[in-house]
């Protein structure tokens, strides 16, 4: 699917991706983790070779195949469901960067597994999470992350593995001569829209379609950010609002697949900062039983707009990675429910205690959810000043 010219190219843009998400270079010495998926092992051989050659120490680790998957939570008991293996902290604390490879052999493995044995385990993991996100506020590690054409992800885009191999090339550049030159590019014209974001003062944005009305409060000591390397690709802009200010309905027009299990149709009614209603067409049960995971999976972490001027992606995924940064016809807006992202704080995030980001209305969730709505829409934003204008419609923002 991917020629081994192509899977260079690739690697070449991951290494774009960690270092720049990073915000420095990496030295000599120090320890990069790649984890794949099995379908994606020549993508994780090339980048293997290539860290060696940068002179750092690649830890190369297989995720489990659905089956394996499959049978540790249909098999373990409460114990072993919680169980991390010796090391696994010693290793993150002495990580300074994380690339994976998502390249699924199946998508729904997991829908007849009790969604709170998966709630359980993500929570027993989230120390973990912690521990790299206080060193990526040091300046101390990056990630990136990918995906990879598999038949599985083309099959439930419906498409064929050519055509879902075309959108990864085409939405990577991979069809460029110098596809890290691309994203050059594309990451300065990003940093022109967010400093026009962030000085306009934001207080609170008006997100309008035909199946959405929904408030959200941008709080205090908060930044736009953004096409920063994270994700390739990644063309959305983002930040994480006071999940308190949060009102009204939002609505998922994209399907979304999570942890082995599909759901479609998704609209949540926000109160006071709270989802207080939920419905689904498809995975309505499994929704509710992931709100349920902890006190924040049902508040806000994040709230995305995409430019489809910058996304070359036109078709249904199958994988949020590229679904969260459809251009199409009207770009899309994504909310993430669950836990914030303390790089959109407009201060050293290593300052940002759990004191002073439960003041701020940053959220805390071992969820992250991301939803997908690529309706014509409207967002207006109402500003410090008391006046109000329109950010974003029909897929662009209105600078």
């Amino acid at each position: 699917m991917l020629t081994k010219g192509k899977l260079e190219k690739y690697a070449d843009v991951l290494l774009w991706g960690l270092t720049t998400a990073r915000g420095i270079s990496f030295k000599k010495g120090e320890v990069v983790i790649v984890r794949y998926d099995l379908p994606a092992i020549r993508l994780a051989e090339i980048l293997q070779g290539k860290l060696l050659d940068m002179g750092l120490n690649p830890v190369i680790r297989q995720t489990m195949t659905p089956v394996m998957e499959h049978n540790f939570y249909s098999k373990s008991n409460a114990r072993q469901l919680v169980f991390q293996p010796p090391g696994e902290k010693e290793l993150c604390r002495s990580l300074n960067g994380s690339i994976y490879l998502l390249a699924p052999e199946s998508l729904t493995h997991l829908k007849d597994v009790d969604p709170r044995k998966i709630g359980k385990a993500l929570v027993a993991r989230k120390p973990l999470r912690d521990i790299l996100q206080k060193r990526e506020e040091k300046g101390l590690f990056g990630w990136t992350l990918c995906a990879f054409p598999t038949e599985e992800l083309a099959r439930q885009a419906h498409l064929d593995v050519r055509e879902y191999a075309e959108q990864v090339i085409r939405a990577c550049y991979l069809d460029k001569k110098d596809p890290v030159s691309q994203w050059k590019e594309v990451y300065q014209r990003a940093i022109t829209i967010k400093k026009w974001l962030n000085d306009l003062q934001i207080k609170s944005l008006h997100i309008e379609s035909d199946n959405m009305d929904l408030k959200v409060e941008q709080g205090a000591r908060r930044k736009w950010i953004g096409i920063s390397g994270h994700n390739i690709p990644s063309f959305e802009l983002f930040m994480s609002p006071d999940w308190r200010g949060t009102e009204g309905v939002y609505y998922a027009d994209q399907p979304s697949y999570r942890s082995g299990n599909l759901v479609e149709g998704v609209r949540l009614t926000f109160r006071k900062g709270r989802v207080v209603k939920v419905e689904a067409r498809k995975g309505e049960e499994f929704l509710k039983k992931q709100l349920a995971m902890d006190k924040g999976a049902r508040r806000v972490g994040e709230f995305s707009l995409t430019d489809r001027r910058f996304s070359r992606i036109d078709r249904f995924m199958a994988n949020t990675l590229y679904d969260e940064n459809y251009g199409g016809r009207y770009g899309n807006c994504h909310l993430a429910l669950g836990a914030s992202y303390t790089d959109t704080y407009d201060g050293n995030p290593v300052r940002l205690t759990k004191q002073r980001k439960e003041k701020l209305g940053f959220n805390d969730s071992a969820l992250h959810w991301d939803l997908v709505n690529t309706e014509r829409k409207r967002v207006t934003a109402y500003l410090a000043d008391g006046s109000s204008m329109v950010i974003y419609e029909d897929g662009i923002f209105r600078k």
